[in-house]
């Protein structure tokens, strides 16, 4: 059984060193045939240097620098799509998350999970990060019927084969349990020590958690309806059809009868603000229902897995440098 460790890199160069000899510290106690993938995600310090040279000292180290900051979802799935274990475990650089708990993991995985998520029980982040965290993670949990503590933790263990089915874009690295879930594996979460950090700043601020809200829909679209597109957009459409139809059908019975009975002030439709609003409700329908059509074709007719990162330069046994 082989081990990758997953380790995305941006602006770290003064953590990478400790964080290899830890990482060593621990695979060499236990035994364990492992792979250390590094992805510089377009750092500006001298992390790429770092890595470098632990690449020259240790051959279970490989590199990977991307062109440009292409995001932390980019950088893992660069990981996943070059690590050649049968289990992947993901870690941050920033020394917070503890290469102890990689024997935790592994035993998780023994038992019959497939997908095992670290849980930061006791947080050593400023209190503006642990409330929105918590906030965000009873969300996902309601939304998507997985239920974690700690959706965000970077640190999380995988079988391999489930990237065959999951690939990442934009910034949905932190919902891969609940896209795995959605397939069908089993999600399991232990609690992890979580350390203080030790070098450098956080990466993430206000914006992430905005980002991570907007991410939250498009998850709970892919994992409810993304098999299925029209049977959300078709019925929000027919909703809005039945709507305007019956207001219209409404409309034009009254003005009918009006004209019928010979009323002294007969009624004219378009003076009445709910005529317009029975259009445009039948207009919106006739959208939903459209854009639903589309989404079916495109899931049907293409197969979207297209790059979102580029590599420039790679260091390792296994990889000639560029």
């Amino acid at each position: 059984m082989k081990l990758s460790l997953v380790i995305p890199v941006y602006n770290e160069d003064e953590s990478l060193t400790k964080l290899h000899a830890e990482i060593c510290e621990v695979v060499n106690a236990n035994g364990y045939d492992v792979e250390i993938l590094f992805i510089d995600d377009g750092s500006k310090d001298d992390s790429w240097k770092v890595i470098g040279k632990l690449a020259e000292k240790d051959s279970r180290v490989r590199g990977f620098k991307f062109r440009r900051n292409f995001g932390k979802a980019a950088g893992l799935d660069a990981g996943f799509q070059e690590a050649k274990g049968d289990i992947i475990i993901t870690m941050d650089a920033d020394l917070q998350d503890d290469p102890q708990e990689i024997p935790r993991f592994l035993e998780q995985l023994e038992a019959g999970k497939d997908v095992i998520s670290g849980w930061k029980q006791v947080r050593h982040d400023p209190w503006h990060k642990v409330g929105p965290s918590r906030v965000f993670n009873w969300m996902v949990s309601k939304l998507t019927g997985v239920k974690l503590h700690d959706h965000n933790c970077g640190m999380k263990c995988y079988r391999a084969e489930i990237f065959d089915e999951v690939r990442l874009y934009g910034e949905l690295h932190r919902f891969v349990p609940v896209l795995a879930a959605a397939h069908g594996w089993k999600v399991g979460e232990i609690v992890i020590n979580h350390r203080a950090r030790q070098f450098g700043h956080s990466k993430y601020g206000v914006r992430r958690f905005l980002k991570g809200f907007l991410d939250l829909t498009t998850v709970a679209f892919i994992t409810g309806y993304g098999q299925r597109p029209q049977h959300l957009l078709g019925g929000i459409g027919l909703l809005f059809f039945a709507l305007g139809f019956l207001g219209l059908f409404g409309l034009s019975s009254w003005w009918v009868l009006d004209r019928l009975l010979g009323a002294e002030e007969p009624i004219e439709l378009h003076k009445r603000a709910i005529f317009y609003y029975s259009i445009v409700s039948l207009l919106l329908g006739t959208q939903f229902v459209t854009v639903g059509l589309l989404a079916e074709m495109i899931r049907s007719a293409m197969a979207p897995q297209t790059k979102t990162y580029f590599v420039s330069q790679r260091v390792g046994a296994s990889d000639e440098a560029s």
